[in-house]
């Protein structure tokens, strides 16, 4: 009977565990795609021509959507908020980005 109620336990944690770490990676991905739009909306914002790659603006933009969602999600903002941060940040990454190019050509 022990080991009956050993294994119920064993699987509850495992669906329990597997449905946070699903979430998790759903919820990453989701940010990634977002990523994508911020990098296009930062260099459009942007004024003058950045010479980066569309890559390294996608790249950029990815980078951002984490790190807005990540900053956001820790001062406990609102999906609202975490893409005005994230916005924000692709901006920054993008204006960097162009800038450290401009200074290597």
């Amino acid at each position: 009977m022990e080991i009956v109620l050993i294994v119920l336990v064993a699987v509850i944690v495992l669906i329990v565990v597997g449905g946070l770490v699903v979430g998790f990676v759903l919820k990453l991905l989701w940010w990634a795609l977002i990523g994508l739009v911020l990098g296009a909306i930062a260099r459009a914002i942007l004024p003058g021509k950045q010479n980066i790659s569309v890559l390294a603006t996608a790249g950029a933009g990815i980078a951002a959507a984490l790190l807005g969602g990540i900053i956001g999600h820790i001062v406990g903002a609102g999906n609202v908020v975490q893409f005005l941060i994230a916005t924000a940040v692709a901006i920054v990454i993008v204006a960097v980005l162009a800038a450290s190019d401009r200074a290597a050509a």
